[in-house]
């Protein structure tokens, strides 16, 4: 993400915050909206988010924004946005930024940690390529069932780590998997992939993933999660592109 594009933006303060603390901020902080995203298909808002001595750059999503979709529920995705940060944390893959569900200035909505990303990344090549913070991120996918991964949202850091952003579209219960990132279909999951994911399918049966889900999508959501992990599990491979349904999201980018 980047607010270039827009001067008034560049007055928010951003620094580096461990994710315990951003989380905090995020909860507790007062928002103030600086802009809107004007590209985003929802309504996103460019916002600084302040709580004593703590500042930062965030992105609001509030309910009352999101465009009707005919194959989710309406007034759902700002919580599957929180539902996907916490897979991202019991991965321990730090593939979401720190995310939230509270009140904002235009009601309930999704708060999120705003995130630069490299303005040298060469985006095309990176989705491309076959870096391992793609291929954890193409197995997140896999999990949350992501409908619609665009490289817009990969956010390259200079270090090489890559977040991922926008999973409003995420846990159908129907197979829905819409990515750029296809370049594993079918090949062998790493060793570490396989380890994250046994650890996942006992988070989703007894520990708390699975009740903070149940808290966020619907039950019979978090049962197809578990099934895709499940599935995941069973074939060792990189799920293949359906042919039911257009596997690429559109536009790609």
């Amino acid at each position: 993400m980047s607010a270039e594009s827009d001067p008034t933006l560049s007055a928010v303060p951003t620094v580096g915050l461990d994710d315990e603390t951003a989380l905090r901020l995020l909860r507790e902080g007062h928002i103030e909206v600086a802009g809107r995203l004007v590209e985003a298909t929802n309504m996103t808002l460019y916002c600084s988010i302040r709580l004593g001595g703590l500042a930062a750059a965030c992105v609001y999503k509030p309910v009352r924004g999101e465009r009707p979709l005919w194959d989710f529920p309406d007034g759902t995705l700002a919580a599957r946005e929180v539902a996907a940060f916490e897979v991202s944390v019991a991965t321990g893959w730090r593939i979401v930024p720190p995310t939230v569900y509270r009140d904002g200035p235009f009601g309930p909505g999704m708060c999120q940690l705003w995130v630069e990303a490299d303005p040298e990344a060469d985006l095309m090549a990176l989705i491309r390529s076959r870096q391992p913070a793609l291929r954890r991120m193409a197995v997140f996918d896999a999990v949350v069932n992501n409908a619609d991964r665009k490289g817009g949202h990969l956010l390259p850091l200079a270090d090489g780590h890559v977040y991922g952003v926008d999973h409003g579209v995420c846990f159908s219960a129907e197979d829905k998997l819409r990515t750029v990132l296809w370049q594993w279909r079918g090949k062998p999951l790493p060793r570490e992939a396989m380890n994250v994911l046994a650890r996942l399918e006992r988070e989703l049966e007894n520990g708390r993933l699975g009740r903070r889900l149940r808290e966020l999508v619907t039950l019979a959501e978090v049962e197809a999660t578990w099934a895709r992990v499940r599935r995941l599990l069973d074939t060792g491979l990189h799920p293949r592109p359906s042919q039911d349904w257009p596997a690429i999201p559109w536009p790609p980018i």
